[in-house]
């Protein structure tokens, strides 16, 4: 292979590198203006290459950035519109930047391609761009824990494909959006499998349009906002609902559902509302594990006998509901019951809690009721509670159950797994591996769970196992993960203490760091125990680089420089070559041009003025005159004079030409030379020799006439050769 076949090769192969390298440029610049916006960026943001230079967070696909991944990294700044520049981008992560404020632009609706979008724990505030319903691709929208307000845009009905609608924890008013004829709204979402709306300010009605029985919604999550007026009887016809959170509204009236339709419900939460009439009827809803109607004014009435029909039910929570009467053993008896929360309403007689009750009763609590005998023979050894009732006034406070010192065991901690802790550094943890390390640490906060015993271990055993297995299948670098604290929350959410400890090292880098807080947001990344339900998650260590692991960082900014410096000698090299091969092209171009037009150059040189006015005359170039005369060989050379050299030359066609080339010394001004060409052009005779052709470059002037094969002017006037005269009017 000759050397210019692999300098081709080698060109074309860095071409074909820098092609898949090189991001496009307006990618490139849309994300370079966001970045302007933001502090705390990635330390490898550096170079013009984010999908060749890997910056930190940025996954690309044919030079186009297609994902956004920033969870955790301590960003500050705003949101800029130039975000609505990456048409292709498909996942935009920045959760879990406190930092991160400001207005959502308008311009995020042009991400058209936008699957994902999550903004959770952020705190970005103003109303949600109403252009969010642009995003029809978009299966998961996530914008709790921030400060937006403002109403629900109906536009997001138009998001036919969403899965997953999260805008809980915001400050967000006005009433729940639904279709009419000029508007969509939330009941065109078929196809969402969770509403989680809560902990805002929505006021109005639940609208009776919002649900349908086309629906494919499992988790309806409408707590803690100001709503008000009836449970709509529409919300049965969603069959597929295992979770109902309604609690801590102003609903009132009776509840007139049907609940025998909804055969999938596992949770219902009705509580502190002022919902009246009958109490709800539950009967045969054999999958429900937590019922919690506390605080409401439902009818007077005795115990339902659904208290002690629902064989899964591990949670009774009926709190000031107006029950009276006796309380029957049955309803400590069902097999998996917890907790049986019964205080503050109008239950007397004798309690009698039996010598069949479940064997994981951990809660009785009785408190402030009628009660005024106690039979005490049952054996029960758990968390009873009776203060405020007439027996206890009777028998005063001489036993643990009528003061309030007996509470349940709700702690734990995740132990270690066969191995002896020791003391780490100040700054470090001990992991259930017994390892010092700097572990990602945080909150999840779970929105609802099917049991009330806290203190159970076997829940957080199988959650962390469950975790760990999605860890581990999806290679994250992950060691183990600590589980710890688990309580109540005002909102009756549990928040569980979680530690992720890496694998490999006692820090996480940027990457795994990332990775693992953005999939804490995500329901569907491990498969979770059917005891807990929807979650979200809030970060600790927003500073995790800043502290301890700064130093780690320096590798990174030093590889990324590295790699940038080799980015830049790349695109030196291609542009030095590019030019080049624009150098040729040009000149293959001119070439072509003079070839149709032999005088065009004439126009681009100033000092030669306009082009020769001539018809019929070639203009050649210098590499067709020095092939046809060998290179201007001294064998072909049948004339000298003062101005130079004439060589015979055979053309290509085979006509055999005389060729006058001028020496250094003997070139003429470029109007000189041009008029000779001119002049000669016009000048026919027989006695005179006819102009064939020129040559103007590389600063050459040659003149081709035709060849006389009949000798020179000497031959002809001695009488050697008897033929006609024809003379070179140049040599008189």
């Amino acid at each position: 292979m000759d050397q210019g076949k692999q300098i081709f090769l080698l060109i074309m192969c860095l071409q074909v590198f820098l092609i898949a390298a090189v991001t496009d440029p307006h990618d490139f610049a849309a994300l370079s203006a966001v970045k302007s916006n933001w502090q705390n960026t990635p330390p490898n943001w550096i170079g013009i290459d984010p999908c060749g230079s890997s910056w930190e967070g940025i996954q690309c696909s044919n030079s186009r950035i297609t994902s956004i991944v920033l969870s955790g990294m301590g960003l500050t700044g705003t949101l800029t519109a130039d975000i609505g520049n990456l048409p292709k981008l498909q996942n935009l992560d920045l959760s879990q930047n406190m930092g991160l404020t400001g207005t959502l632009p308008p311009a995020i609706g042009n991400l058209k391609n936008l699957v994902y979008l999550s903004l959770v724990g952020c705190s970005f505030f103003g109303p949600i761009p109403n252009t969010i319903g642009s995003l029809t691709q978009l299966i998961s929208l996530s914008l709790a824990s921030n400060k937006f307000n403002g109403e629900i845009p109906p536009s997001i009905g138009n998001l036919l494909n969403l899965y997953w609608l999260d805008i809980t924890d915001n400050k967000l008013t006005g009433t729940i959006p639904v279709s009419n004829e000029t508007s969509p709204g939330l009941d065109l979402l078929v196809n969402t499998g969770h509403f989680h709306l809560g902990q805002n300010q929505l006021t109005g009605t639940i609208p009776p349009k919002l649900f349908s029985s086309n629906m494919t919604l499992i988790h309806v999550l409408l707590d803690s906002n100001q709503l008000s007026g009836s449970i709509p009887s529409s919300l049965e016809l969603v069959r597929s609902l295992e979770l109902i959170r309604l609690d801590r509204n102003s609903l009132n009236g009776p509840v007139l559902l049907n609940f025998t339709g909804l055969t999938n419900l596992s949770q219902l939460y009705l509580s502190n509302n002022k919902l009246t009439g009958p109490m709800p009827d539950l009967s045969g809803m054999n999958l429900v594990t937590y019922v919690d109607m506390s605080n409401n004014s439902f009818d007077a009435s005795s115990i339902p006998p659904w208290f002690s029909s629902l064989q899964s039910l591990t949670s009774l929570i009926m709190e000031r509901t107006q029950l009276q009467g006796q309380i029957p053993d049955s309803i400590f008896s069902v097999a998996q019951i917890q907790s049986v929360v019964l205080s503050n309403n109008e239950l007397n007689g004798t309690l009698d809690i039996g010598n069949n009750y479940g064997a994981q009763l951990e809660v009785i609590d009785l408190q402030n009721n009628s009660i005024t005998e106690f039979a005490q023979g049952s054996g029960y050894s758990k968390t009873l509670m009776l203060k405020g009732n007439p027996f206890c006034a009777k028998i005063g406070s001489t036993e643990n159950y009528c003061s309030l010192l007996q509470q349940p065991n709700t702690s734990y901690s995740t132990p270690p797994n066969n191995c002896v802790q020791h003391d780490c550094n100040s700054d470090q943890i001990s992991s259930p591996n017994c390892k010092c390390a700097y572990p990602i640490t945080g909150t999840m906060h779970f929105r609802s769970i099917s049991f009330s015993d806290l203190g159970n271990a076997s829940y957080y055993i199988s959650l962390q196992a469950s975790m760990m297995d999605a860890f581990q299948s999806n290679q994250f670098p992950v060691d183990s993960i600590a589980l710890s604290d688990p309580i109540m929350d005002e909102y009756d959410y549990l928040d569980l203490r979680i530690e992720v400890f890496p694998s490999n090292s006692d820090s996480f880098n940027r990457t795994g760091f990332s990775m693992i807080t953005s999939q804490l947001n995500n329901l569907t990344f491990f498969q979770r125990p059917s005891s807990f339900g929807p979650f979200y998650f809030t970060l600790d260590n927003n500073d995790y680089f800043s502290g301890p692991n700064k130093s780690s960082n320096k590798g990174i900014i030093i590889g990324a420089a590295i790699g940038s410096s080799i980015l830049v000698l790349l695109l030196l090299v291609a542009g030095i070559y590019a030019f080049k091969q624009r150098r040729k092209a040009d000149t293959a171009t001119e070439a072509a041009i003079r070839l149709r037009d032999p005088f065009a150059s004439w126009d681009r040189n100033e000092s030669a003025g306009s082009r020769p006015q001539i018809n019929g005359v070639r203009c050649f170039t210098f590499e067709e005159l020095k092939k046809c005369t060998n290179n201007f060989s001294d064998a072909n050379i049948i004339g000298i004079g003062g101005y130079g050299k004439v060589y015979r030359g055979i053309l290509t066609g085979g006509k055999v030409v005389a060729i006058k080339r001028a020496q250094q010394g003997s070139l003429q001004g470029n109007v000189e030379f041009k008029t000779e060409i001119e002049l000669l052009s016009r000048v026919h005779h027989k006695n005179l020799v006819s102009l064939v052709g020129f040559c103007y470059e590389l600063d050459e002037q040659m003149l081709v006439y035709e060849h006389i094969s009949n000798g020179n002017l000497k031959d002809s006037i001695s009488g050697i050769f008897k033929t006609p005269l024809k003379m070179n009017i140049s040599t008189c």
